[in-house]
């Protein structure tokens, strides 16, 4: 037993995870790994899968915070020698096959952490020299009749070893591979080394039983495309498979909650209030996904947050956006409006640093998990990926109308409540004549443009539906409170017709039984439920609009 080969760290790792009291069993991963190792011919027709034999190279990359070190650890845990992990594993979904004991700890593991470094590391020769010389040490105590010079290289080592003991091979699981990537001392050329390293350790190598690796960034960013070509690389924005093991799933969150219930002495969240703060991700065949790091940090400290987004830099999306404000600040209007926005994501992003065209941009939020991709669309995720972006755009003059929007949002959310129609219209009226050049309108699908924009600083508060199923009709706008104790607000628009209309049309078709929630449901809204009236008159040359507000039901 090593520091890399058969250690014990992985098992202690996950062992902690799995007395977490909220862990997930993901072990249906290993259902998809054991046909990449090699196993015997007529064992092969018995899993049934799409993957078979010789494809044994599979990099998985997701944003941080994903699940990725956890899945790396369970993965070393039950392939590798390093420790008896039966105990953990007999109670887990892959104990149910009958080749579970086949592989459990039976394999040689060589489990790398890739952000590991030297303390006080200032180059890249002192970070790689770290992890050669580590493996080296392990190999020559693991195989102490294997003659291994100490000129040899790593993959020398490891080829000698493959000859001289009977075909001994290793699964690699390696973690956080693009790491050295993200580090400022790592020039252009000690990447291009790095991604060199992985090549000459991994590629047509015959003690490679699999290999399985891990990161944030796409491999064709850092392999010119024969250096690492041998990997199947599966991200959340262009491949399916395995997408359900990073990121938490409805039904997942669903026995989490059920979970939370019980241990909980004071539940203060519900099961939907979740859903609006962290769900939104998608995989490629519309899954949706919630964010897993979020989800446990608010059911362990019994309070909704910013979990995953406070575990960066605060200014951490800015970083994306400022090479390029002025071709994207029209799409973050519509982007926080809740509007999705056509987008070329490319299979590869390109560093931070480097970043200049909006495809690019966008295609490297969504690598970093500051927007969802589908179906040609990128959209701000969750609730909690909102907030974020409405304090970067609040901060920064450099928006321009972005920033004078958030501003004048604010106070319309704040004169919508305490009934100032006054200031609505005037809020109203000075967006609809300064912001023409985005919001050009004359009939109502345009005019909610407007609304959406207006209320921009209410997405903060509120999870915003648009064409809601409600009552007995569909609502326009209905603003479904995050804390079910604030107002809740139902908005209709009307053109060349009357506010007084549409609040009539608000109280005819039962709008506010949203609120109530399904039977046996909490209620949605146990605040004051407002209904709003918002009208414009495309024959009025003053562009005046007219809006009314009326207290459907007081605090409950």
């Amino acid at each position: 037993m090593g520091v890399y080969l058969n250690s014990k760290s992985p098992y202690l790792l996950f062992r902690r995870d799995y007395a977490a009291t909220y862990f997930v069993d993901k072990t249906e991963i290993i259902k998809e790994l054991i046909p990449l190792v090699e196993l015997e011919e007529n064992r092969i027709e018995e899993f049934e899968l799409s993957q078979g034999k010789g494809q044994k190279y599979v990099c998985i990359t997701r944003p941080r915070r994903f699940g990725k070190t956890v899945m790396a650890n369970m993965i070393s845990s039950y392939f590798g020698k390093g420790a008896d992990s039966s105990k953990i594993f007999q109670n887990l979904n892959v104990s149910k096959y009958d080749w579970f004991e086949d592989h459990l700890n039976q394999h040689n593991v060589i489990h790398i952490m890739f952000h590991e470094m030297p303390d006080q590391c200032k180059t890249y020769g002192q970070y790689i020299s770290r992890i050669k010389t580590r493996l080296m040490s392990d190999l020559r105590k693991a195989y102490p009749n294997v003659e291994i010079e100490k000129e040899d290289a790593v993959w020398d080592a490891l080829g000698n070893i493959v000859e001289y003991e009977d075909g001994e091979r290793f699964i690699f699981v390696l973690d956080e591979w693009d790491f050295i990537y993200h580090q400022d001392f790592a020039t252009d050329d000690d990447k291009k080394a790095f991604t060199k390293f992985l090549s000459n350790l991994l590629k047509d190598k015959a003690y490679v039983e699999m290999a399985y690796m891990t990161g944030i960034l796409p491999i064709a960013k850092y392999s010119s495309g024969s250096e690492l070509n041998m990997f199947f690389e599966f991200s959340m924005a262009t491949r399916e498979k395995y997408s359900q093991y990073f990121g938490f799933t409805d039904e997942e969150v669903d026995d989490l909650y059920q979970r939370y219930l019980k241990v909980e002495k004071d539940p203060k969240i519900l099961r939907e209030e979740l859903k609006g703060w962290y769900n939104g991700y998608q995989s490629v065949s519309g899954k949706r996904l919630y964010n897993p790091r979020s989800v446990v940090g608010a059911l362990s400290f019994n309070q909704l947050g910013s979990y995953w987004t406070s575990s960066g830099p605060y200014d951490e999306i800015y970083y994306y956006v400022k090479n390029n404000i002025s071709d994207i600040k029209d799409d973050l209007a519509l982007l926080m409006s809740g509007t999705p926005v056509a987008a070329n994501v490319q299979e590869y992003a390109s560093t931070s640093m480097e970043l200049k065209t909006k495809d690019e941009i966008y295609s490297a939020m969504v690598v970093y998990g500051f927007l969802s991709y589908a179906d040609g669309y990128v959209s701000i995720p969750n609730k909690e990926l909102m907030d974020k972006f409405a304090d970067m755009v609040r901060q920064r003059p450099t928006f321009g109308y972005m920033n004078r929007l958030a501003m004048e949002s604010g106070k319309m959310l704040m004169a919508t409540k305490t009934g100032d129609t006054k200031t609505m219209v005037e809020i109203l009226e000075r967006v609809h004549n300064t912001e023409s050049p985005l919001i050009r309108y004359s009939d109502e699908s345009e005019l909610s443009k407007v609304i959406t924009f207006v209320y921009l600083q209410a997405r903060e508060f509120y999870d915003i539906k648009l064409e809601d199923r409600s009552g007995t009709g569909y609502v326009d706008y209905i603003f479904y409170p995050y804390k079910r104790e604030d107002d809740g607000i139902i908005i209709e628009l009307k053109v060349d017709d009357t506010a007084d209309s549409a609040i009539q049309q608000i109280k005819d078709r039962q709008y506010a039984l949203n609120f109530e929630g399904k039977l046996g449901e909490e209620p949605k809204c146990t605040g004051r439920i407002l209904a709003v009236g918002i009208a414009y008159d495309r024959k009025d040359e003053k562009k005046r609009h007219a809006c009314k507000v009326e207290v459907l039901r007081e605090k409950v």
